[in-house]
């Protein structure tokens, strides 16, 4: 009776074993190139050029590429991101003197369904749109506030009349929020919004559970602060950049540009010697 013999796969060569981990290797090696891309990307000469004739003189481009750099760190998706995406996200924050320090300009990763990619969309904080309308030289003061249960506030005919909060007691839930923007000539410009509008515009948003989950009360300053921003005479490349990020915000870009908005021989105005 003939014996049953059990089939083995042969003894890998040298050469399959080799094989193996070299592909690997390769993957690995191409998968950490590619993120490294962003980061080298920030420090590269051309790049730093680029800065160069973007950003306005009070920041160096060696401080403006340790702000970039430190971004990145802190949020490293962002180095999966399209670099191009995040090369005019960071120029186009350059040109108008603003820094991505998470204070007055965010950088924030989000898939783009359009273009089927993860793109880098810059957010401008409502203490960057601020710094930036106290830059035209027109306004003396903004002032933004939320408005709880127990505040004692009166909005009528486009003008606050009062708003008081007694530090005593639990202020309660938001249920507004405002803005006053106060001109040179002494002349004032308030809005006021519900929580249920500025939900409305939170929902239409790109990130709705990102920044606005994190910083509300922000956004919502922001969000009130942008629809009465048309009452200031900000210059046609604050426009187009603030414009540009409030359409991002809302909708996917059909096609990332291969230049930032400005060009290279803008002149922009310095920042203002009083404080916000």
């Amino acid at each position: 009776m003939s014996e049953k013999t059990t089939e083995k796969n042969p003894p890998a060569t040298a050469t399959q074993q080799a094989a193996v981990p070299a592909t690997v290797t390769t993957d690995s090696a191409a998968t950490k190139k590619e993120q490294l891309g962003v980061a080298a990307m920030v420090v590269s000469d051309r790049f730093k050029t680029q800065l160069a004739a973007a950003l306005p003189r009070h920041i160096s481009v060696d401080r403006y590429t340790r702000i970039c750099l430190t971004a990145i760190r802190r949020n490293p998706k962002l180095i999966e991101c399209d670099a191009t995406s995040v090369q005019l996200s960071l120029l186009n924050l350059a040109a108008i003197g603003l820094e991505p320090d998470g204070r007055r300009a965010h950088l924030i990763p989000r898939n783009n369904k359009t273009l089927k990619i993860l793109e880098c969309c810059y957010q401008i904080d409502y203490k960057g749109k601020v710094e930036l309308a106290m830059r035209t030289g027109n306004v003396s003061n903004i002032h933004a506030d939320v408005v709880c249960e127990a505040d004692e506030f009166d909005y009528d005919v486009g003008e606050v009349k009062k708003h008081r909060i007694n530090f005593r007691v639990p202020r309660g839930e938001v249920y507004a929020v405002y803005c006053i923007v106060t001109f040179k000539d002494g002349s004032k410009k308030s809005d006021c919004m519900s929580v249920f509008d500025v939900e409305k515009v939170r929902q239409r948003s790109q990130f709705p559970d990102g920044i606005w989950a994190s910083d509300w009360d922000e956004m919502a300053k922001k969000t009130v602060f942008h629809r009465l921003s048309k009452w200031i005479e900000l210059s046609a490349e604050y426009r187009d950049v603030i414009e540009q990020e409030a359409e991002a915000e809302f909708q996917d870009r059909r096609f990332i540009p291969e230049t930032p908005v400005f060009p290279e021989d803008r002149k922009l105005p310095e920042p203002a010697k009083e404080g916000i």
